[in-house]
């Protein structure tokens, strides 16, 4: 494949909020150009691309995967992803790999909160994005819109995307105004100016092609330059007029055949935007009088609109690198001057290789993996691209004795990637320019097959060029969840992913046998591999924590370790919900430290210099611990005379080992609070110690100062102060939201109230009898939420949770009558039920073995029998 097929390769990915139809889309793409997998007749029926038996049954797609498409002369590498939070993960690895990227929108729905999550997704990664408006039919069928109602609904979802991209592009805009105006002003490059763009002009604009309508289950869909190029001979006009004129407020003049603006026509006018008259009335006429949806799908097909503007708007990857390199891989700023020049070179030579595409056999290869997936040995293919018989069991390294095997999910950013070739595996935290430091960053690896992914099917290749995406065999044993390959030691990594949410769904995993422990070990480290976004960690208490990012993805990870990975029986404990601990006010501690008694000599210099002392309190940003050479402590008054330059020096050093042991008192102390040994959060210690002359220097390095005495001593005094200052637990919040009827919004309220949702908001969409409401739910009360929701509404109901916030509970958990008001109401202290903070305490500190103020005996002096109440 050389440069001119290059030029001709297309690599997209499918976004969306869930259910807003991106994996029925893509049935019909692959129907029409996927060379005969899929037929025409079961597309947005079979879902090609959710292969998964969990997928199927859910009726959501949990994964990214990949299928080529040829459509004209043109390759396409189609991507879907999934649209459910609890997989966000996939959504990442789907858009680094991707240079544009299909955001749909439901026509009836509207912008939701995942749609908002992969525009952003989409902007950072720097990708070209166009606009697919789903589910047009429902605005004829569901909501009986006229044609000019409907046009206001799609242009005020388009301006509603609009404006959610004018959101990025002003906060990139003033981001890098403050880096310019912060940095030295002859540094300024391209790079820096990428901002002067024309920010006014809106991202998706139909009249420029990267906006389609369609009905991806009926599967018509069409722009606006489908319908210019119709109308261009009849009205007289060229297309190119017609496809401006044909979105915004532009009119048609039947008697001057002149096309006009709103102050054109007349006040009393019933005329109508053009794209009202000549797209959507005929468009509503045809699909009325059809009775099979098969006239629309015939008459504007789906693929072609689709397929045509992703080649139309979409760059190559020759364009995309060019303009994807400072997200790719950033310039480094080298502050050593010590480093080898000829490494640093070749690494530039690299960068320069990527942001040109380089396809040439002599260029340097570069690639970057994703994603690693499993898939079992057996949907291997069994031959190669020659036709030979592959031995599919004897891979080198070995797959553990699992059937699975580990495939790379990667995108080829430089050179040509043969089978069997030697690369280097570098991870994120690789620096060519250290040497031998970074040796643990660094792998050698043999690659062994080469697979053209085609949904869940594999078709082997020898070889594959740049900006190609490809499954690669080989790399189970050396990568954990994604790397960059590289044929030359001196290649900077790929910058890091970044994902919308992080695992907050904790639980404990053990096996119900306690001989099957090796297998869940050993399954546990497959799953970690597997799944881009799941944490395998051990507790303090030894437990095999799991941490997913929603109760989907636990479902999935725990059937997956059941059936794939470890095929033994699991108990798994109720969620472990993370708490933090602060304190009520502006959040400042002040924690005091004295080491060993101050001498005579310092004691009386401070006395007479209080002002200096009154400046180090004040300073609170600078070290008490004086550090540093001799000299400073005389500009500051502390020696009298150069003879005491040695004592002053073994004072820093004592300050300096001082340093370290209330650092790490301080880690401890905040690592576990006094509530409930939570992590402190949003608090600020002033640390202020002294530390003394030693009596003789020979006892002083004999004996020294305890470090772990300093460190229980600072520990323990982060710990009191916490405790003076009204402490507070602080607890997750899900930003929640919700959907349902008008007649279910009473049941949906009472689960809310049930579980402490604080609502935000309430409004109805417009057009239907639907209500969307917005609220904050503590994650402690999310667990079983949607299902309560559906039983309460009959599954009228949908709930979408997303991690939003820490919020500290307004309630003090030690609170004891104090002022006549409370006595009067709740009595002398000793019957006050425990209020929420303090229940939450409580089971966390039962949880954790510690222990808990609470009575063991209930009514002692009166009778209590076992006997049943006949």
């Amino acid at each position: 494949m050389g440069e001119s097929d290059t030029r001709n390769l297309r690599n997209i990915c499918i976004l969306a909020h869930v259910d807003h139809g991106k994996t029925t889309l893509a049935d019909h793409l692959i129907a029409a150009t996927g060379g005969g997998l899929l037929h025409p007749k079961l597309a947005g029926k079979l879902r090609f691309m959710d292969y998964l038996d969990e997928e199927q049954r859910r009726a959501i797609t949990m994964k990214s995967s990949s299928i080529a498409l040829h459509y004209k002369h043109y390759s396409i590498n189609l991507i879907d992803s999934p649209g459910h939070m609890d997989f966000c993960s996939e959504v990442s690895t789907a858009a680094r790999l991707s240079d544009g990227a299909l955001v749909l929108v439901d026509a009836v729905e509207g912008v939701h909160i995942q749609t908002h999550a992969v525009l952003r997704q989409s902007w950072i990664e720097k990708l070209t994005p166009c606009l697919v408006l789903n589910k047009i039919d429902r605005l004829i069928c569901e909501l009986r819109l006229s044609p000019m109602e409907a046009y206001n609904r799609l242009l005020r979802i388009v301006h509603e995307v609009n404006g959610i991209m004018s959101a990025y592009k002003s906060e990139k805009y003033l981001s890098d105004v403050d880096s310019i105006l912060a940095g030295p002003s002859e540094k300024l490059g391209d790079e820096n100016l990428e901002f002067i763009e024309d920010d006014e002009e809106d991202t998706f604009q139909p009249q420029k092609g990267n906006v389609a309508f369609v009905c991806a289950l009926d599967g018509w869909g069409f722009t606006i330059s489908e319908f210019a190029e119709f109308y261009a001979t009849k009205l007289g006009a060229s297309a190119a007029a017609l496809q401006k004129a044909f979105w915004g407020p532009r009119y048609f003049n039947p008697k001057t055949k002149m096309i006009v603006g709103k102050k054109g026509i007349g006040t009393g006018s019933k005329a109508r935007p053009m794209f009202v008259q000549f797209v959507l009335e005929p468009l509503w006429q045809v699909y009325q009088a059809a009775l099979e949806p098969a006239v629309m799908s015939h008459w504007l097909p789906l693929s072609d609109a689709i397929l045509s503007m992703v080649v139309k708007c979409v760059p190559d990857p020759v364009s995309a690198q060019s303009f994807r390199i400072s997200r790719l891989l950033p310039k480094r700023e080298i502050l050593d001057n010590n480093v080898d020049k000829n490494v640093l070179m070749e690494a530039n030579l690299v960068r320069k290789s990527v942001a040109a595409c380089d396809s040439s056999s002599e260029a340097p290869f570069v690639a970057f993996v994703s994603k690693m997936f499993a898939v079992p040995i057996k949907m291997l293919p069994q031959r190669d691209s020659n036709g030979e018989i592959l031995d599919n069991y004897s891979e080198k390294g070995g797959n553990g004795g699992s059937d699975e095997c580990f495939l790379a999910f990667a995108r080829i950013f430089s050179g040509v990637l043969y089978s069997g070739q030697r690369v280097f595996v570098l991870s994120a935290l690789y620096d060519p320019l250290k040497g031998e430091s970074v040796q643990k960053h660094i792998q050698e690896a043999e690659l062994q097959s080469l697979y053209l992914m085609m949904g869940q099917g594999l078709k082997p290749v020898a070889s594959a060029k740049t900006g190609n995406v490809v499954a690669i065999r080989g790399l189970g044993q050396h990568i954990l969840k994604s790397a960059t390959l590289s044929s030359t030691r001196n290649c900077w990594p790929f910058s890091s992913m970044v994902y919308q949410v992080s695992p907050t769904l904790k639980v404990a995993i053990e096996p119900t046998d306690p001989a099957d422990m090796g297998a869940l070990m050993k399954g546990l480290r497959l799953l970690n591999r597997a799944d881009p976004f799941v944490e395998v960690t051990v507790s303090s208490r030894g437990e095999n924590v799991l941490a997913a990012a929603g109760e989907v993805h636990l479902e999935r990870c725990i059937k997956d370790l059941t059936e794939r990975f470890a095929k033994v029986s699991l108990e798994v404990s109720p969620p472990l919900v993370s708490y933090k601990e602060t304190i009520e006010g502006e959040g400042r501690c002040v924690v005091r430290v004295q080491v060993i008694k101050l001498p005579l000599t310092v004691t009386k210099l401070l006395d007479e210099c209080a002002d200096l002392l009154d400046y180090k309190r004040k300073n609170t940003d600078c070290s008490v611990l004086i550090r540093g050479s001799a000299h400073v402590s005389e500009r500051l008054g502390f020696l009298d005379d150069a003879n005491d330059v040695t004592q002053a020096s073994s004072l820093c050093q004592e300050a300096e080992s001082l340093e370290s042991s209330i650092v790490s008192g301080f880690q401890l102390a905040t690592a576990a609070g006094p509530l409930c040994d939570e992590p402190m959060w949003g608090l600020a210690f002033v640390v202020e110690g002294q530390a003394d002359e030693p009596e003789s220097l020979q006892q002083s390095e004999q004996y020294g100062i305890f470090s772990g005495q300093v460190m229980t001593a600072v520990k323990d005094a982060c710990r009191a102060a916490v405790l003076q200052k009204k402490p507070q637990l602080v607890e997750a919040m899900y930003f929640c939201e919700l959907n349902t009827p008008t007649e279910y919004l009473g049941p949906m309220y009472a689960v809310l109230a049930r579980r402490r949702a604080i609502v935000l908001k309430e409004e109805m969409q417009e057009g239907s009898s639907l209500f969307t409401v917005h609220a904050y739910l503590p994650v402690s009360k999310s667990f079983g939420f949607p299902d309560e929701l559906r039983r309460w509404t009959s599954g009228a109901a949908s709930a979408l949770l997303v991690l939003s916030h820490w919020e500290a509970l307004p309630e003090d958990p030690f609170f004891v009558p104090k002022t006549e008001e409370e006595i009067e109401e709740f009595g002398d202290g000793s019957s006050v039920l425990h209020n929420t903070a303090r229940k939450l305490i409580d089971a966390v500190r039962r949880r954790k073995g510690l222990p808990v103020e609470e009575k063991v005996v209930q009514h002692a002096t009166k009778q209590r029998t076992l006997g049943r109440k006949v």
